[in-house]
């Protein structure tokens, strides 16, 4: 099997603070906000918290977490590779790492013509 490249990633900052969340929290899973509370953010809920359906979408795992986004907005973004990263300052969201004074940021970069060939596929999160 060849190579899929991943459409997310995480850096090795927020991998710190995912795993001080897991261990307070438990599992945890990722949804790409549509723009509400503080824009357009990932944020993060304890697996299963979040009520997911056919309209959302699982781009893939990111340390052991699932990262899901809604089809519209995924159909703005499929051109992208995100990765999650950790910044400092409060959000204005319901993500479980605002009360540590921090929240998660989407960095993106454009897919090359040779990447968009090879991507991991998303799943309906129906599926999942």
């Amino acid at each position: 099997m060849e190579n899929l490249i991943k459409r997310v990633l995480v850096s090795d900052n927020a991998i710190k603070i995912i795993d001080q969340l897991r261990e307070r929290h438990g599992e945890l899973m990722f949804h790409q906000s549509g723009g509400c509370c503080d824009g357009s953010s990932p944020m993060c809920f304890p697996k299963g918290e979040l009520m997911l359906n056919e309209n959302d979408v699982k781009l893939g795992t990111l340390h052991g977490c699932d990262f899901f986004m809604s089809k519209d907005q995924f159909e703005y973004w499929k051109q992208t590779q995100l990765t999650v990263d950790v910044t400092t300052g409060r959000g204005a969201s319901f993500s479980l790492e605002i009360p540590l004074g921090l929240r998660f940021v989407i960095k993106s970069r454009m897919y090359t013509d040779e990447e968009r060939e090879h991507l991991e596929p998303v799943q309906s999160a129906e599926e999942v």
